[in-house]
């Protein structure tokens, strides 16, 4: 038990609250919903849900996809994000955090927006999974027929 709240008082000294002004947007995959504040003269930290982007994204996949905007125009040092992520699974956060900070880039420098534009990263992955239809098992998959 003692373990345990070891473990809860190390995260809790983890916890960077950041202050001043900050650029707000929004971005947005599936049902995953990322709000992003992006705070100038920082020194490249990341948080998600007041987690370190490590600890909250588990894979070097993953946090390449949050953190590509920001290699691509050169801020991966120089800016701080907190970021707020709910809903659907950690790929769609992943990507709905990276169209936040696209978004928020492009509120700091309008000249960024030629930059992301060719990548798709300013427009919203609108697909969601299909209904289930009834009389079949999933959206599409019939069962199986018998000709006997």
């Amino acid at each position: 038990m003692t373990k345990t709240i070891e473990k809860e008082s190390k995260n809790k000294e983890e916890l960077i609250n950041f202050k001043g002004k900050f650029i707000a947007a929004i971005g947005r995959r599936k049902t995953a919903g990322a709000q992003v504040r992006l705070y100038k003269n920082g020194a490249g930290i990341i948080t998600i849900n007041q987690q370190k982007i490590s600890q909250y994204l588990p894979t070097d996949y993953l946090r390449a996809v949050v953190s590509q905007p920001l290699k691509l125009t050169g801020h991966l040092k120089d800016l701080d994000f907190s970021i707020v992520a709910k809903g659907s699974g950690k790929k769609s956060q992943a990507e709905a955090m990276r169209h936040g900070i696209a978004r928020a880039l492009i509120l700091l420098d309008k000249e960024l927006k030629p930059v992301f534009k060719p990548k798709g990263w300013l427009t919203r992955d609108s697909r969601k999974k299909e209904r289930k239809k009834p009389g079949l098992k999933k959206a599409r998959r019939a069962p199986q027929w018998a000709k006997r």
